[in-house]
């Protein structure tokens, strides 16, 4: 069984058990979140698409951890203007526990 779930406006495809990192998402590490908004649930090959996926997604906080610098950087030639600035994104290390 697994479904796609929309988090944070990005789309993941999840199974029970399956542990991923997902955009921040407010929390401490052991608390419990629920995703509601389910676009496609796969039961042992009965599909359920859009509204007519009645789940929810159950799942458990990790961590949270930052992801990797991304920079930028911006430049004139000539002129001697350089603009360097960089930032890490925060991402939340969850488990999924069921769904159902």
């Amino acid at each position: 069984m697994f479904a796609v779930v929309k988090i944070a406006g990005q789309q993941f495809k999840v199974s029970e058990g399956q542990s991923l990192y997902v955009p921040h998402i407010e929390g401490n590490a052991g608390d419990q979140v629920e995703f509601s908004d389910v676009l496609y649930v796969d039961t042992d090959g009965k599909i359920s698409v859009g509204a007519d996926a009645k789940v929810k997604v159950k799942a458990e906080i990790v961590a949270e951890r930052k992801g990797k610098t991304v920079i930028a950087f911006k430049m004139k030639r000539r002129k001697g203007f350089r603009k360097k600035k960089g930032h890490r994104t925060l991402y939340t290390h969850i488990k999924v526990t069921g769904i159902a």
